[in-house]
């Protein structure tokens, strides 16, 4: 399976990319991808070190005649997003990533494919293994638990790296040079509830949206994709409304930085209204799924008799929730008017779970003007606190303002076209990259962030592009031939 990966060009770049694959890497479960990537350095003869937090440093002297060159930290981070479709069997804690070859492009059999940010770190391997590509002294940075937290870089002391310039390899478009990015910041609403029990004289249903595209929650945040706590409140709502739908459980979404793809729901109807119950909710899943025939073709949405629950949520409190949830904004609150096409701030409401007595609901506010982050944060907060939550925040990372005097964007700009005969598009993204937060540490700093294409990241549409990590690779090489001299 993995051979047809290894048999790609650049085979430097595959093979340690299907080596990395092997591990598994969660995020918050980066114990046995840290040791991966010890050993490695080790194994080379070369310096590595590892900081308190688990991130891990790799240094290489230059290549002959190189040495006058200024030192360049190489930078991704080892964790990946653990997204999987809900019919696949297959446990990130145990089992590295199943791939295969799609015409031009590599993905994973059902799950994240963990091209973010593992072909950066692949790159960056080969590079250290290589006897034969010219560079200046590397000091090649991999970072932990970028995906949930930035708690590696956060943890980076400030005397740990003495490199000039980062080049940052977790861009995901070949023809891209990143100069900025958005921060974030995690939005947690709490309450409690009494549980009633199950009422006389209804019928319980399980209602399920599957089958949503998903993805990067900052990076297609703009693409207009469903939501599946969104949707699956739009028909509790209704049935709430309509029917006196009684809630029972919901379980929707997983990971903060992921567009949810999936929801599940347990609630009751009374009897009596059951058959116009179906009915309603056939004729609004039809119309959803319209709604979203262009972004989501694969939109299912069922409702299906199941056994009865014994404890459905307090009246009250189910009616506050479903308003406070139709209320909170998700998707792009403000585009940029500074930055053409940019989004400048926008909340994912990532997950929602409802059971036992607690209703949680996770968002994921971003944005690159951090008044702004902070005037959605609030709305989000007023809405929640209108129906009894605690709202509490976590997480905050900083955005990376654009140089566009930056020395190693003139480099590689003129490099880019020289190579393909056009010019880079040079931009901010709405993402949150790590060097927002390691230039707190390091201000003086050049960095910049670049990439090969990667489509679908953190939905298991996940998939990296082989064409386009050829042309990435020639580009890496150039670059580190033309680092500027001290």
């Amino acid at each position: 399976m993995n051979s047809e990966i290894r048999n790609l060009e650049p085979k430097a770049l595959w093979n340690k990319f299907a080596d990395l694959n092997a591990v598994p890497r969660p995020s918050k479960k980066e114990e046995r991808v840290i040791q991966f990537i010890k050993d490695f350095g080790e194994s080379l003869g070369l310096v590595t070190q590892t900081d308190k937090v688990g991130n891990v440093l790799i240094k290489k002297p230059a290549t002959h005649g190189l040495d006058n060159r200024k030192t360049v930290v190489m930078q991704s981070h080892l964790d990946m997003v653990h997204q999987k479709n809900a019919d696949t069997n297959f446990n990130f804690d145990t089992q590295g990533i199943e791939m295969y070859v799609d015409g031009d492009w590599v993905r994973a059999r059902g799950t994240t494919l963990g091209a973010d940010n593992g072909l950066g770190v692949a790159t960056i391997m080969a590079i250290l293994e290589a006897k034969d590509i010219e560079h200046p002294a590397i000091e090649a940075l991999f970072t932990i638990d970028e995906e949930t937290g930035m708690t590696g870089a956060m943890g980076l002391e400030g005397s740990w790296l003495q490199g000039d310039i980062l080049l940052n390899l977790d861009t995901e478009e070949d023809d891209e040079i990143g100069v900025g990015c958005a921060g974030g910041i995690d939005v947690t609403a709490k309450r409690t509830y009494d549980e009633e029990p199950f009422p006389e004289g209804k019928v319980a249903y399980t209602i399920s949206v599957t089958g949503l595209h998903g993805g990067h929650s900052g990076m297609d945040i703009h693409k207009g994709l469903g939501n599946a706590n969104k949707i699956m409140n739009r028909l509790l709502f209704d049935g709430f409304e309509n029917f006196g739908l009684r809630i029972h459980q919901i379980k929707g979404g997983s990971l903060r930085n992921a567009i949810p793809r999936e929801s599940f729901a347990t609630v009751a109807v009374d009897t009596i209204h059951a058959p116009a119950f179906e009915f309603e909710m056939e004729a609004l899943a039809k119309t959803i799924k319209k709604e979203l025939a262009l972004q989501d073709p694969n939109l299912t949405i069922q409702v299906t008799k199941t056994d009865t629950p014994r404890m459905v949520m307090e009246l009250g409190v189910q009616e506050g929730v479903l308003k406070a949830m139709y209320a909170a904004h998700n998707g792009v609150y403000t585009m940029s008017a500074s930055i053409p096409d940019l989004v400048e701030t926008s909340n994912n409401i990532a997950k929602v779970t409802i059971e036992n007595g607690e209703v949680i609901i996770e968002c994921l506010t971003r944005s690159s003007v951090e008044s702004s982050k902070m005037d959605l944060v609030n709305t989000l907060r007023a809405t929640f606190e209108l129906t009894g939550c605690e709202v509490t925040t976590s997480g905050d990372y900083p955005g990376w303002a654009p140089n566009m005097d930056s020395p190693i964007l003139k480099v590689m700009d003129k490099l880019y076209q020289k190579l393909n005969g056009e010019k880079a598009h040079v931009a901010a993204c709405h993402a949150g990259l790590e060097c927002g937060i390691l230039g707190q540490n390091y201000p003086d700093m050049d960095m910049i962030s670049f990439g090969p294409t990667i489509l679908g990241a953190h939905s298991p549409d996940e998939r990296a592009s082989i064409s386009s990590a050829q042309k990435y690779w020639r580009f890496v090489l150039e670059i580190l031939k033309e680092i500027p001299k001290k």
